[in-house]
């Protein structure tokens, strides 16, 4: 009972010592949506400056739990998340996103459910609050763009990126690739119509990142172990997503004029960089992936979806 008595007061030492250390200056973060993982990660890398993978800058420090009742991932984990981040971090929960907006500086909009994004984002664009949305950054291609556009009417920066687009795979990027090809896990979740948003986008955000923007048409196979997602580049080159279910490790394989560089597969890796790049966001106003390829990775997921429904014709971008 002793051992365990100086355990726990060991460990909130070390919070209040990380408290202490943080900057009275540091961003004060919010969080719209506690029912996915990414939030007691992202809340531990940026509140406990103990953490080996600690980033400095901001501090989440209060969080509105959201949550659908309707997707089972979302109504099983949102009270579980929001309970750990406020006992473990300090994080003060709020009844309603105007309360939210009224203690922070900044907005992670993490809810799993792309079908609210939309609605949830609304008040912080007219807030002007920095904002990074969580994938996917919606459910179909139409409140993608129009999150895009309120944003850009009232002024307020935003970005949305997997974790993917900043891990490793990012320095297979060639000047003189002629093609490429992603895979990563891609199950499904039926209330989503663009249903590669829901988990495949993270092949396909790596895809975007080793490819750019340009793609002009799309066309998809689809079994139930699998997706293949062919893309036509207006250059000429050729770009191809495969999604694996129920699950699979994340690889790419790079085409060029004389070599073939092929990844080792492995997991999505650490929050980190993403983090990074959040918070120079959050200083700055800058995102560091332009919201047109963003917009374009929604579209080629659109065309997608639209050649599985005429039984995989090719389908050019909206």
């Amino acid at each position: 009972m002793r051992r365990a008595t100086i355990a726990v007061v060991k460990r909130i030492l070390l919070l209040a010592a990380a408290a202490w250390c943080v900057s009275a200056a540091d961003i004060r973060v919010g969080i719209i949506g506690t029912d996915t993982s990414h939030v007691p990660a992202f809340t531990k890398l940026l509140n406990d400056a103990t953490a080996p993978d600690h980033v400095a800058g901001a501090r989440v420090v209060a969080a509105f739990k959201g949550g659908s009742q309707d997707v089972e991932s979302s109504a099983s984990r949102v009270d579980q998340y929001a309970e750990e981040i406020r006992a473990k971090y300090g994080v003060e929960i709020v009844p309603d996103i105007p309360a939210l907006l009224a203690k922070v500086d900044a907005v992670l909009l993490t809810s799993v459910d792309g079908r609210v994004h939309l609605q949830q984002a609304r008040p912080v664009i007219a807030a002007r609050k920095p904002l990074f949305i969580d994938k996917p950054l919606a459910a179909t291609l139409e409140d993608a763009r129009e999150i895009a556009r309120l944003a850009k009417e009232a002024g307020a920066p935003w970005f949305s990126a997997s974790s993917l687009r900043f891990s490793e795979f990012a320095a297979l990027k060639v000047p003189d690739a002629t093609g490429v090809e992603t895979f990563g896990p891609g199950p499904l979740e039926p209330h989503h119509y663009l249903d590669l948003a829901w988990y495949a986008v993270h092949p396909i955000e790596m895809l975007y990142t080793l490819m750019g923007p340009g793609c002009e048409s799309v066309t998809r196979t689809s079994t139930e172990g699998a997706d293949v997602v062919v893309g036509r580049w207006k250059d000429g080159r050729i770009g191809t997503v495969r999604a694996i279910r129920p699950y699979s490790d994340y690889g790419a394989v790079v085409f060029r004029p004389k070599q073939v560089v092929v990844s080792k597969p492995q997991g999505a890796g650490s929050y980190r960089p993403l983090l990074v790049e959040i918070v120079k966001f959050f200083q700055t106003g800058q995102p560091p992936v332009a919201n047109d390829e963003t917009l374009e990775m929604f579209a080629f997921m659109d065309a997608a979806q639209r050649s599985k429904e005429q039984g995989g014709r090719p389908v050019a971008l909206r």
